[in-house]
């Protein structure tokens, strides 16, 4: 039971002090006078003064509360660096048994892990929520266990009670951290680009040479070593060796010592970008879909293209020799022989052999083919006579030879079993162009001829037309690929005939796909990423693959299987456990792909530190200790005092308690106040009156 005196006036506050204000006046009047009742008069306006002040005595019965203390305890992907687990544990259990000693003091714990999207340790934001849990009345003291590292300083609370560092680590930690300064997210292909890290030692590293190994990988290739100086910004240039993107990986080795290798290594995804496409069109004799080739080309802003037709047909005999058959001279010999490796793309569209271009310059496409260039002939009867471009040094490569047999019919073309699992071919099927009146199916308008070839070995037939003989072959011969479209009637879908079809869809892919760019290829493994999934995607012409081997940034290895979603796609959802660098491995196909950055935020700087949550210690007076050096005691300290020294962390007794009931009742009754305040007015008068 607790009793206390508490004012509850009849009146307001300011309405009483003007009230008790005219009586002093009036009191001091009388004195002033020499009235021998002044002081009755004096006790008469406290008496109603205190009537009108209502002064009541409050009863409570109390229970009382508990004193909190929180420990805030970092369980983040730093804190499971070397023993920093094991001194975690080792001293909550010692705070533990250290509030449990205490009476009637409770510990709450509260445990923190990473921060959602890497935004680090968020310590201070932890201690927030849990200060917003509890009555701020109640808590005594707040004990953070961990590392020092914290990443929200910006939002500390304000804090009711003193506030203690327990510090995890060692004083002889040291680390090496590999930091990409600044990559382009783009480069241009065959240019040269710079990329600056750095690699820096953290903590009390041991003296060693001033230099260290570092690793460069592309696209999880063939691995280049270098020997880098330490603690100094690297200029490394790079030209990218394809287009699309291109996983670069940086890593130097773990050294015998340092806390951990998650800060070894850095992925960079630069995309490679064609400033511009070469191609070179050679067009035969005039014919209706000639200009196919050039409207699909120039529709590309990012295609250069050189384009010549040969106008005077064999039969004209005008005696015009063929250096004058042009307004200038044609540059053929610049084009063939000396800049003929500038070009990405060499497409004959109908062309015949009629000495414009010698068999030395023919021959010299077929080696630029050989070392990685790209061939394109769209065939027309011309193709199965004795001018055909077949019989030069270019029919040692093409992936079709003529039967001199022409097919003069109509026929729809189609995609063959493998054309199906293409990426030239793959889905032009689902394309919509003349749907039928009844509702049915869509089909493609028909070709009206087709020259007859037989495939060579190794050709990829992805077409075919009439009964089901080859009409779109392609190869690859040395570094470079070929293709031959046996008819030149593409030209029909172009004009709509019959519904028409994906024409121009199908002569961009197959244009890219000869010039190699990256999303084309036949087989390819390739990585998407939302969130923390990864989609694993295989490309084949093959009808079954094997699993992919995934190894993840702590060196774990996990098999996933692949299944087929489309003909020649095969893929995989894959969870990653943790942020960092994932490897896909199957056969010779290698992906790598980032989850967060390679190296988490966690271990940007993993050498422990009191010095970031310093200042806020210091303004609640409280201490910080490193667990390997002592666990303190606990004592209770005075709000106003120092609370930590020597061995021992202070918290503050807050004393908080409940009431039960509560119950007022007045000092003295109102109506006794009042007759005592007339009683003395009454012996005032008489007083004065005798005088």
């Amino acid at each position: 039971m607790s009793n206390s005196l508490i004012f509850d006036p009849l009146i307001s506050w300011p309405l009483l002090w003007t009230l008790a204000a005219v009586a002093a006046v009036f009191v001091v009047f009388a004195a002033y006078k020499r009235l021998n009742g002044w002081w009755l008069r004096a006790l008469a306006a406290l008496v109603l003064v205190a009537a009108l002040a209502n002064i009541s005595i409050q009863s409570e019965d109390r229970v009382p509360l508990s004193d909190i203390v929180i420990a805030v305890v970092d369980d983040t992907s730093s804190q499971s660096l070397s023993d920093r687990p094991d001194q975690t544990q080792v001293a909550l259990d010692h705070i533990r048994s250290q509030i449990a000693e205490r009476p009637n003091t409770e510990l709450r714990v509260v445990r923190l892990e990473d921060g959602e999207n890497d935004s680090g340790t968020a310590l201070l934001t932890a201690l927030s929520e849990a200060l917003g849990q509890e009555p701020s009345g109640r808590v005594a003291g707040v004990v953070l266990i961990t590392d020092g590292i914290a990443h929200d300083l910006g939002v500390a609370p304000p804090l009711p009670a003193p506030l203690h560092l327990l510090l995890t680590g060692q004083e002889t930690d040291w680390d090496r951290r590999l930091i990409i300064r600044n990559a382009p997210s783009f480069a241009i292909l065959g240019e040269q680009v710079s990329l600056t890290l750095r690699i820096e030692d953290q903590g009390k590293a041991p003296d060693a040479s001033t230099t260290v190994p570092l690793s460069i990988t592309i696209d999880g290739g063939q691995r280049l070593d270098f020997q880098v100086p330490i603690a100094q910004d690297i200029e490394i240039p790079l030209s990218l060796p394809h287009g699309g993107i291109n996983v670069l990986q940086f890593e130097t080795p773990l050294t015998q010592g340092e806390l951990t290798n998650r800060n070894n290594s850095a992925v960079v995804q630069i995309n490679g970008v064609r400033d511009r496409l070469r191609v070179l069109l050679v067009s035969g004799e005039p014919y209706a879909g000639e200009r196919t080739w050039r409207n699909l080309l120039k529709s590309d802003s990012s295609v250069d293209l050189v384009h010549f037709t040969i106008l005077r047909p064999p039969e004209k005999q005008d005696g015009v020799p063929v250096n004058e058959m042009s307004l200038i001279a044609f540059p053929t010999r610049e084009l063939f022989m000396e800049k003929i490796d500038e070009f990405d793309l060499i497409v004959f569209d109908r062309y015949r052999r009629r000495g414009i271009l010698p068999t030395s310059y023919i021959a010299n496409i077929a080696d630029y083919v050989l070392k990685g260039g790209a061939v394109l002939v769209a065939a027309g009867p011309e193709f199965g006579s004795a001018e055909s471009i077949f019989r030069s040094p270019l029919g040692d490569i093409l992936p079709g030879a003529p039967s001199a047999r022409i097919f003069e019919r109509g026929f729809v073309p189609e995609i063959t079993e493998l054309g199906a699992k293409h990426p030239v071919t793959e889905g032009l099927a689902d394309l919509d162009f003349a749907p039928t009146e009844d509702g049915g199916m869509p089909t493609w308008g028909r070709w009206l001829r087709q020259i007859e070839v037989a495939a060579a070995q190794d050709a990829e037939v992805i077409m075919s037309g009439v009964d089901q003989s080859p009409l779109l072959l392609l190869d690859r011969v040395g570094e470079g690929r070929v293709a031959l479209l046996a008819s030149d009637q593409a030209w029909l879908w172009d004009r709509g005939f019959e519904g028409g079809g994906p024409q121009q869809e199908l002569l961009r892919r197959l244009a890219h796909w000869m010039m190699k760019e990256p999303e084309l290829e036949e087989e390819a493994l390739w990585l998407e990423a939302i969130g923390e999934t990864i989609t694993v995607i295989r490309r084949t012409l093959r009808t079954e693959v094997p699993s992919v081997t995934v190894t993840g940034p702590d060196g774990a290895a996990t098999e996933i299987e692949l299944n087929q979603v489309t003909p020649g796609r095969f893929e995989a959802r894959f969870e990653a456990p943790m942020m960092g660098l994932y490897t896909f491995e199957q056969g010779d196909k290698e992906a790598v792909i980032a989850i967060g950055p390679a190296a988490p935020k966690e271990f940007e700087n993993t050498i422990a530190t009191g010095d970031l949550l310093e200042p806020i210690v210091d303004a609640k007076r409280g201490g910080i200790f490193r667990i390997e050096d002592t666990l303190p005691d606990v004592r209770a300290v005075q709000s106003d005092r120092p609370a930590a020294g020597r061995g021992w962390i202070g918290i503050t007794p807050r004393e908080a308690y409940r009431a039960t009931t509560v119950s007022i009742a007045s000092l003295v009754p109102t109506w006794l106040l009042l007759l005592m305040a007339a009683g003395m007015l009454l012996g005032a008068w008489l007083r004065e009156g005798r005088r």
